[in-house]
């Protein structure tokens, strides 16, 4: 079974979850572990893959799109939003509604909740079900 951290933030807005997923990212990276963050869609893959180069002055974080049919999917982390084609890393950052099918083969999982009324209803969701599936869950409120 996984450990699943539950990322509770003040801010409401999207771009705050975005930072934190780079923040987590970045220091996964460091610690030498490799990531996948799953993004809602193509676009939102993208703006995370520009965002990893600009979120805190003097950060590098080996970065690439899923897919992109180039050598970064061999990078450090992985940014995608298509479901069928996840290998398993270190660490999932979940930006979805739900938790992907493939987030079973991870052994870390961190989901990024904001604020927003309807992303802490669907966050709540997700909190029953990995807990229904046995995993380890712990909660950090920022």
């Amino acid at each position: 079974m996984a450990r699943v951290d539950f990322y509770v933030l003040e801010r409401a807005d999207e771009h705050a979850r975005q930072t934190l997923a780079c923040k987590l990212a970045e220091k996964a990276y460091r610690l030498k572990n490799t990531v996948y963050i799953h993004a809602r869609s193509r676009e939102d893959a993208e703006r995370l893959d520009q965002l990893l180069w600009t979120f805190r002055d003097g950060s590098f974080v080996p970065h690439g799109l899923s897919g992109a049919g180039d050598e970064t999917d061999a990078s450090a982390v992985l940014i995608g939003s298509d479901p069928d084609s996840v290998e398993s890393r270190d660490l999932l950052i979940n930006l979805c509604d739900e938790i992907p099918t493939f987030a079973n083969t991870f052994p870390r999982v961190a989901e990024l909740v904001t604020s927003d009324e309807n992303c802490r209803l669907l966050s709540r969701k997700r909190f029953v079900e990995y807990r229904e599936k046995g995993h380890s869950i712990q909660t950090h409120k920022l």
